[in-house]
């Protein structure tokens, strides 16, 4: 078909010139209706363009087909080349019109791909075919024709597993193509219109290739930069199936789908025909920088995320190889916009997790295609970025330094730059850039810092290996890179920089020392994260021999078994698990996995508690297989039976957390009996200590026991000797368990054998407990009464024994001289066991016998007799002198009595209230307050009286009896057998500031995860007489008026300048764990109950009462009574890129608001008025707390500084004073902070500041990042002296490893702008969004201000003009 066949379908002849000109005079920019018949052509059908198509095409290639030009053709046709593109224009805007059908879809799409084609033959520009507003509107009709219906559709499917159904909307606005207003989204179509629309896009596609091939876009920069868009967007069209091939030469029929033809435009416009290709290479990767950080950008708009679905990481893939493409062809004149592209991917990352591995994935592919001079400026660029003022760039730079260090190391050979060297090595990477980053401000850094440090030991590099052993091992530091191996050679060549060495060997030491001090308290972090990391890292460390594995170290991991987070729980109980199956022959690993595991199956946490039951089980039971002696036990039963060993001997602490697993077990009819049977077979072994330790506590719950082999092995333990003592408890134990099924013959010879073995009295004390224990089992009956009087004639004949005994070493007259102390204390304590099974045949005699031991005391305490108790005869009260030890058990045995009885309760009480007070024994006064306690549990209304006297141990001289009193006391109180009354909790909370750490420790623990718990009121509803009561003021109607002993006072006050420092703690603490409610409502009842009172000359102003009010004022300036909601509001964020955050951040701006109001309301009706009337009376009286009261109102005042009229208008003094207050304070403020911008910030700690590394890096053999040079003075030429000092501190801080606590970057550090590539060899790009600027390290560094020379020449400078700008 000829052309003029071809375009007779259009009619162009029929069109009124007017319209025609009114077209062009719009640009293009509007769509001009037809009027008449004319508009009934608007869709033509799709065979009739595709001819035209076909027809212009020849043309356009330049076929045989086309004997003439197709402009001399169209001439001789007559037809009007304006008529022409106005009316193809006009079915392209009417494919963009809201509503659009599929035909005007299709038409739209035609003439389009006509026009482009029209464009692509030569001669277009001259015959005035051109219109750049036509063009971009052609090449963009893709995004307006192709149904939005059928991209949801994809888009949905490919996020099923992320996104709810709830999410849609969201996931409109994320998808990558346009978003269409709610009147086109209800046209439908179906998937056979779908397909007929996408081969027009096809054709339109392919039209625009051509166009690209032959017209030039080298002046038209916005086309270049509209095409490029566009190209971007088509990525997201249809899914690819297979790798796309990049190639040079292609055939544009044969690309397959649409996104491989966009990649192939984008391959285009890089050719020298449309420009500079440096320049044009960066508008090309700048749109698929996007692509490769997943998210949609829009002119103008700010870029939003696409959810990952399997679509969108497609894409990156394939975005990023075809990045790596254009890098093999381009080669040196790309490397400029790949820095650049490597910065921006970089500086634009988001927070989340998935995001920044794929992002450092990205980075790790692109930096593969670099050589190792760009390499080192790359990652130089790298490290300021790590040290920036923004969370989410130090976060990330930790994830490219991961994906960096899988790379093989660069050899330092091919590095042209001597200066750029150092930072090729990993040791730089895993050194300067990684660990580095422990010591971040945010604990999220910290945290992903530890855990990639604990990966780098997985990494097959052996110099990252090593790298991480020179933190923390002296034996491995070496100096500058001696003994560093580059991977593929075995030669290194000498560089300058390598011969700084990294210190001496004590000072290496040191600095191990100091970085294993610092992950250790990154296992103790207040963050939660913090503390999984560090686990994480300790793990890794010691699982690879890079700390050794000594107790001390592994006590941090048993420690967070017992964690107040259950995540770091589970995580300290995975990293035990870790370790013992890394070390399982390490006796110490297998102690630490006992101490962490054991105990957490009591845990309160049900998930915890199922994680260490499992684990328990994993190890310790689900290897008991049936014992053989011809076959040797393998790795893994080595390891159950040398655990259960440890629990029978060196950890016998954890019974009762093994018993309480088995308890839980047993329910769950775990313990078959085929495992009993097999666990029988083992108790003739070596290990048979174990076998028995399991046996007792299954025995319990078995269905079926072997009774002989048992029976056989009570028969060895009683005619030997060398039986241990666990294993006497444990078979006891099971005889007891076994004792049903056994006849009565064999019952009456095991109780004729106990009975002789017990009166031996060689027997330790625990197996005495344990051999009158079974005595109940082996008499039980259903009748109680026949088994009572079982126990009544076996437990009678022991306490008739040993009363005898002592009534022969404690009446007879020499007695006392032939005492053998161990006998003695072995019959007195299986006195008080056999009591308890038969307290009807304890006498009076015996009472008094077991009396007499616990009262017979020194000669001091015989010159007190007359301070003693009248209700106890003093002829009881015989001077004899007995050991501390046999006193100690006397009180034991006698507090057992008094279980028993009653009035013995009534009696001995005061007297053991009176020796808890005046008695200088240590073991005596702790089994002292072990047994009032447990009388307190029996009889709770008669020792209730005596707890202040027990109380009154919180503060005892010895450590151990404070200990043991706090955790009875909080038994008793979380049983609620004691309550808070009288002085009780300021006597507690005054542990909060024992001498001891680990007595406060567990005194917090105890507050804060026991008693607070159980009830959250505790600490508002005392605070306030805390004041009063540490400040022994009792002149208040309500507060601290309880009866208290003046040795109670005296003991317990707090009082003076002296112990302001332990009050001000107490109250910190509690007010840290109020809620904001608390705060408020104490705040409000300070002021009715203290401040109204002295305001109303209740309380006299004397000299208790001014102290009392100068506490309440600075009590009510903490910031701990500050509310959260307000204080927590107000603190910066962290810049992270997601809505979540941002949400967050609009209600807690909500929040604030609401409780700023209410709390402005109560203080203006509430306190203002009370604050005027104390400050009259205070000038009145001129009362020094006139200071107090006024520092109290500047900290109050500071979030209402415009304010202060307002609220003290009653009285214009008060607050002129204090608006001139808060002023000067203001400019004093600022004063400081413009002197230390002249001074350096001499006021800041060097150790703490933040400071910004100008120089290059400290030397890569530094085991920690060094501190930077001093900051130079103010202002004047520096003295010969001053150069003197700063040269020999710099020498130390060179010398010495320094372990800052921060080098994050200020905000702001970076004050001039700079593009992101140098200046020299490289051009200038940038990706014309301002940010240009990543970062900088121009500038003066202090060292330079300081006329210091310095070490290496300073860096290139860097340029700031923008050629796309």
């Amino acid at each position: 078909m000829d052309l003029a066949s071809a375009l007779r379908f259009l009619k162009l002849d029929e069109i009124p010139q007017a319209w025609v000109d009114a077209v062009w005079d719009l640009e293009f920019t509007e769509r001009k209706p037809l009027e008449g018949t004319f508009e009934n052509r608007r869709s033509p059908g799709n065979e009739a363009f595709r001819a035209l198509h076909r027809c212009v095409y020849e043309h356009a290639a330049g076929s045989d087909a086309a004997s003439q030009s197709i402009w001399a053709a169209l001439g001789e046709n007559n037809v009007s080349l304006k008529s022409l593109v106005a009316v193809l224009s006009y079915f392209v805007l009417g494919a963009k019109a809201k509503g659009a059908d599929v035909r005007q879809r299709i038409a739209g799409l035609n003439a389009a791909s006509v026009y482009l084609l029209l464009l692509a033959v030569p001669g277009s520009i001259a015959n005035r075919v051109f219109h750049e507003v036509l063009l971009d509107t052609c090449a963009d009709l893709t995004s307006h024709c192709w149904p939005q219906e059928s991209g949801k559709k994809r888009k949905k499917d490919g996020l099923k597993s992320s996104q709810a159904d709830g999410k849609r909307s969201k996931q409109r606005k994320d998808s990558p193509e346009m978003e269409l207003d709610e009147e086109e989204e209800e046209v439908h179509f179906s998937d056979q219109d779908v397909m007929k629309i996408r081969d027009a896009v096809v054709l339109l596609v392919q039209s625009l290739l051509r166009l690209l091939q032959t017209l030039s876009l080298k002046d038209r920069p916005q086309t270049a930069r509209d095409c490029a868009q566009i190209f971007s967007k088509l990525l997201y069209f249809e899914p690819v199936f297979g790798e796309p091939a990049f190639a040079a030469a292609q055939d544009i029929t044969k690309l397959g789908s649409v996104p491989e033809m966009a990649f192939h435009g984008l391959k285009l416009l890089c050719s020298p025909k449309h420009g500079d290709q440096k320049e044009s290479l960066s508008r090309v990767l700048y749109r698929l920088l996007y692509v490769i950080l997943m998210m949609n950008k829009d002119n103008g708009g700010r870029p939003t995320l696409l959810e990952p679905g399997q679509a969108v990481l497609s894409i990156r893939e394939q975005a990023v190889h075809f990045v790596c493409h254009l890098m093999d062809e381009l080669e040196e004149l790309a490397l400029p916009s790949l820095h650049v592209l490597l910065q921006h991917i970089c500086f634009q990352m988001v927070e989340r997790s998935d995001f920044r591995s794929r992002g450092a994935r990205a980075v790790g592919t692109l930096t593969s295609r670099m050589g190792a001079t760009d390499y080192s400026c790359f990652i130089k660029w790298l490290w300021n970025l790590s040290r920036s003022s923004k969370m989410v760039h130090r976060l990330f730079s930790v994830d490219v330094v991961m994906v960096l260090l899988e790379q093989p190391e660069r050899r330092l050979e091919e590095c042209l730059d001597p200066e750029s060297a150092c930072f090729l090595p990993q040791r730089f990477l895993t050194q300067n850039l990684l660990f580095a980053r422990w010591m971040d401000n945010s604990p999220t850094v910290q945290g992903h810092a530890l855990a990639c440090l604990a990966q780098c030991l997985e990494l097959p590099s052996l110099n990252v290996t090593r790298a991480v052993h020179s933190l923390f091992s002296a034996t491995g530091t070496q100096t500058g890179l001696e003994g560093e191996t580059t991977e593929g050679t075995l030669s290194s060549r000498t560089l300058p920089f390598r011969t700084v060495a990294i210190s001496t060997n004590d000072g290496s030491c040191c600095a191990c020392e100091d970085n294993l001090a610092l992950l250790l308290r990154r296992v103790g972090d207040p963050k939660i994260n913090v503390r999984r990391s560090a686990l994480q890292a300790l793990l890794g460390l010691l699982k690879h021999d890079v700390l050794p594995v000594t107790w001390e170290n592994l006590t941090a991991l048993c420690e967070r078994c017992r964690d107040a987070a259950v995540s770091v729980k589970k995580k300290a109980l995975q990293c035990l698990g870790e370790l013992l199956a890394a070390k399982p022959e390490c006796t110490v690993v297998q102690k630490a996995w006992l101490q962490g595991v054991v105990p957490a199956a009591a845990d309160s946490e049900s998930s915890v508690q199922d994680k260490a039951l499992e684990a328990l089980d994993r190890v310790l039971l689900s290897h008991i297989k049936p014992y053989s002696a011809s076959h040797p036990l393998d790795a893994s039963q080595r390891l159950t039976w040398d655990l259960l060993g440890l629990i029978c001997h060196e950890c016998q602490n954890l019974s009762k957390y093994f018993s309480r697993a088995f308890t839980i077990w047993s329910k769950q009819n775990k313990f078959s009996s085929e495992f009993v049977t097999g666990l029988v077979s083992h108790i003739d072994a070596d290990h048979a200590a174990g076998a028995w330790l399991l046996l007792s506590k299954v025995a319990a719950s078995a269905s079926k026991l072997s009774c002989k082999k048992i029976l056989d092995a009570w028969d060895h333990m009683i005619s030997s000797k060398d039986v241990s003592v666990p294993t006497c408890c444990h078979i006891l134990h099971v005889v007891g368990d076994i004792a049903v099924g056994l006849d009565e013959d064999t019952k009456d010879r095991i109780v004729s054998e106990l009975l002789s073995w017990l009166k031996t009295f060689t027997l330790s004390l625990e197996v005495i407990s344990a051999a009158v224990g079974i005595l109940y089992q082996l008499g039980s009956n259903e009748d109680m009464k026949q088994t009572q009087a079982f126990l009544n004639r076996h437990g009678g004949e022991l306490v008739s024994v040993s009363e005898a005994y002592l009534a022969g070493i404690l009446l007879s007259e020499g007695g006392a001289q032939n005492l053998d102390e161990d006998l003695m204390v072995k019959h007195l304590h299986t006195l008080g066991v056999a009591s308890l099974q038969c307290p009807a045949r304890v006498s009076r005699r015996t009472v008094l016998l077991v009396e007499s031991v616990f009262t017979s005391h020194s000669d001091k305490r015989s010159e007190n007799q007359e301070g003693l108790p009248a209700s106890l005869p003093l002829s009881q009260f015989r001077t004899i002198s007995l050991s501390t030890k046999v006193r100690a058990h006397g009180v034991i045995t006698l507090g057992k009595l008094c279980l028993q009885h009653e009035d013995l309760v009534q009696k001995y009480l005061p007297v053991f209230a009176r020796e808890l007070e005046v008695g200088s024994e240590v073991a005596v006064r702790n089994n002292l307050v072990v047994v009032m306690c447990d009388l307190c549990v029996r009889y709770t209304n008669m020792v209730d009286r005596y707890i202040p006297n027990v109380a009154a141990c919180l503060l005892d001289d010895e450590a151990i009896i404070r200990e043991q009193t706090l955790i009875m006391l909080t038994n008793l109180v979380q049983e609620e057998f004691v309550r808070w009354r009288g002085s009780l909790f300021f006597c507690f909370v005054v542990v909060l500031v024992d001498p001891v750490p680990a007595i406060v420790s567990l005194c917090e623990y105890c507050l804060l995860h026991l008693l607070l718990k159980k009830n959250p009121e505790m600490f508002s509803q005392h605070f306030i007489e805390c004041i009063f009561y540490f400040n022994s003021y009792s002149k208040h109607k309500s507060y601290n008026r309880f009866p208290r002993s003046e040795r109670e006072k005296v003991r317990f006050s707090l009082k003076g300048s002296l112990h302001r420092d332990k009050r001000f703690h107490i109250y910190r603490f509690l007010l840290k764990h109020f809620t904001d409610t608390q705060r408020f409502n104490v705040t409000n009842r300070i002021n009715q109950t203290v401040l109204a009172c002295f305001a109303d000359e209740e309380l006299p102003l004397d000299a208790d009462g001014a102290e009392l009010l100068s506490e309440t004022f600075k009590v009510l300036s903490l910031k701990e009574m500050k509310l959260k909601a307000i204080s927590a509001a107000g603190e910066e964020p962290e810049e992270e890129e997601n809505m979540a955050t941002m949400a967050k951040a609009v209600l807690q701006a909500a929040h604030k608001k609401v409780v700023s109001q209410v709390q402005k309301k109560a203080f203006i009706e509430n306190t203002v008025p009370l604050i005027i009337g104390l400050k009259a009376l205070l000038e009145q009286r001129r009362s020094p707390v006139l200071r107090d009261l006024m520092a109290y109102l500047h900290v109050t005042m500071q979030d209402y500084r415009s304010e202060v009229k307002e609220f003290f208008s009653g009285d214009e003094q008060l607050a002129a004073e204090l608006e001139f207050a808060l002023k000067k304070a203001q400019t004093g403020t600022e004063e400081q902070v413009d002197g230390d911008a002249l001074t350096g910030g001499t006021g800041t700690p060097p150790a703490r500041r933040s400071v910004r590394f100008s120089g290059p890096p400290p030397p890569i053999g530094s085991v920690t990042p060094s501190l930077p040079p001093p900051n130079p003075p103010s202002a004047g030429p520096s003295s010969a002296g001053s150069r003197v000092r700063r040269s020999i501190l710099e020498d130390r801080l060179q010398s010495k490893s320094v372990t800052p606590e921060k080098t994050v970057l200020p905000k702001g550090a970076v004050e001039d702008r700079a593009i992101s590539t140098p200046a020299g060899p490289r051009a200038n790009f940038t990706f014309d969004e301002g940010l240009s600027a990543i970062f900088s390290d121009r500038g003066t560094s202090p060292a330079e201000n300081a006329g210091v020379p310095r070490q290496t020449p300073g860096p290139r400078r860097w340029s700031v003009q923008s050629p796309l700008r």
